[in-house]
């Protein structure tokens, strides 16, 4: 059994246009799961083992069986809003095969009972929403969104929202503010969307891949897709690497493989024979592991057992040419620039940490600094209204942690640099002042 399934025939010309994307087997599967049960339909979900492929890894499944029956009006939200620093596999699964995901989508909502449904996609992909837009558009011509779909009964709308570039609509609940024409910021929870979502109402809402991964499910059975990756990690995964390897890109894998073979195998490692200081997992927002981790598996439960997690799935590799304050300095400034300033660990700990980066670079900063910026990131995990904080203090926190030698060095080395340029600064003022006195 071949383990590409999201990416098959993916660089086949025309595979965005529904005449291709049929002749290819497309919306068979939409058929077929639309003469199941729903109850059955979310059992075959959830037995598949398919976790959240946006960056929390919870079970699609489990989550969808979270949706209240009755007769409310529920909501299907697809998150593109791809903005994970590293992260580019949703938007080439857009691009090149986007009736995949409306597949996925309309799936997922028959299996909530849910009647409309939008996709929310980052405002920078403007190629690729209209590639959506057009898709879309060739799904209610032929009758596949809309009312009756293949004579089911079951009526579907798909709107298709483009955010303003913001990171914070990444989050789901900020997404859906911004979604009902609101500021997006993250809303305290609970109430989870499940239960109160989008306009008040129950709201599935998973990621590109994650609802694009649904059909391949229906195809295989639960079994079947079970039966490829490895225990509480079921299917393939793709996998965003870039930094410095010799063929960055996107590439769908089992999950379960060795991490070495994706940096190395798969994308070629540092170029010019460079090795590897420190790599991110999931994202930029993912603990850092070092050279020493290669092995680890690349997988949800060997990850978080060597310190970091999967997250979104990409990969970024740092190698020994590379500087961790640069590293520190690039991520903090992100993370301080994306916060929504709503609750204050994050408004305030983000733009702290910042700063006090900064104080390295310019030579301000003494080893005491490490110390207090390292308990700074302590505070800011886990008590913040959303997960943007973390997303900086796993990081920073865990750079100090592996490579406080090279902070220390650092600002030795910028102290000793500011202090010279002062003195020759000093000294040069002395002389014009003499030159002034004679």
């Amino acid at each position: 059994m071949t383990d590409t399934l999201l990416f098959k025939n993916i660089d086949e010309p025309g595979l965005n246009t529904i005449d291709v994307y049929m002749a290819r087997g497309g919306y068979k599967q939409l058929e077929v799961a639309l003469k199941m049960k729903r109850g059955d339909l979310i059992t075959e979900l959830s037995g598949s083992g398919l976790r959240g492929r946006g960056g929390a890894g919870f079970p699609m499944g489990k989550k969808a069986s979270f949706i209240p029956k009755g007769d409310m009006q529920k909501y299907v939200v697809c998150n593109a809003d791809e903005s994970e620093p590293g992260t580019f596999k949703d938007r080439e699964l857009i691009q090149k095969n986007p009736h995949q995901l409306i597949e996925g989508v309309i799936i997922a909502a028959f299996a909530v009972d849910a009647t409309i449904t939008y996709i929310y996609i980052r405002g920078e992909y403007d190629q690729q929403a209209d590639i959506l837009d057009a898709a879309i558009a060739e799904a209610r011509e032929r009758g596949i969104l809309g009312e009756n779909i293949f004579g089911s009964g079951f009526n579907v709308q798909l709107e298709l929202a483009r955010g303003a570039g913001a990171y914070i609509c990444g989050e789901e609940t900020g997404l859906l503010d911004s979604l009902e024409g609101k500021r997006g910021n993250p809303r305290l929870k609970p109430p989870f969307p499940a239960n109160e979502g989008l306009f008040n109402g129950p709201t599935l809402i998973n990621n590109v891949e994650t609802l694009s991964a649904i059909p391949s499910i229906i195809e295989l059975g639960a079994e079947g897709y079970a039966a490829i990756g490895v225990k509480d990690s079921a299917g393939t995964k793709l996998v965003s690497i870039s930094g410095n390897v010799e063929r960055p890109g996107n590439y769908e894998v089992a999950l379960g493989t060795s991490s070495r073979e994706l940096i190395y195998g798969l994308a070629g490692g540092p170029v010019d024979g460079r090795k590897v200081k420190c790599w991110f997992p999931g994202g930029s927002s993912t603990p850092v592991l070092t050279a020493d981790d290669l092995d680890v598996n690349y997988d949800y439960d060997s990850l978080e057992a060597a310190g970091s997690m999967l997250g979104s799935g990409a990969i970024i590799v740092v190698d020994e040419t590379q500087s961790v304050v640069d590293l520190a300095y690039k991520l903090a400034k992100f993370y301080s620039h994306e916060s929504c300033g709503k609750c204050t660990p994050c408004r305030e700990g983000t733009r702290w940490t910042f700063h006090m980066v900064e104080r390295i670079k310019e030579g301000t900063a003494t080893p005491m600094d490490l110390d207090i910026m390292a308990a700074v990131q302590e505070q800011i995990t886990g008590h913040c209204l959303c997960v943007l904080g973390d997303a900086m203090a796993m990081p920073i926190g865990s750079l100090i942690a592996k490579f406080r030698d090279e902070f220390e060095a650092e600002i030795e080395a910028n102290r000793n640099e500011r202090e010279r340029k002062l003195a020759a600064e000093f000294a040069a003022a002395e002389v014009a002042i003499e030159g002034v006195s004679a």
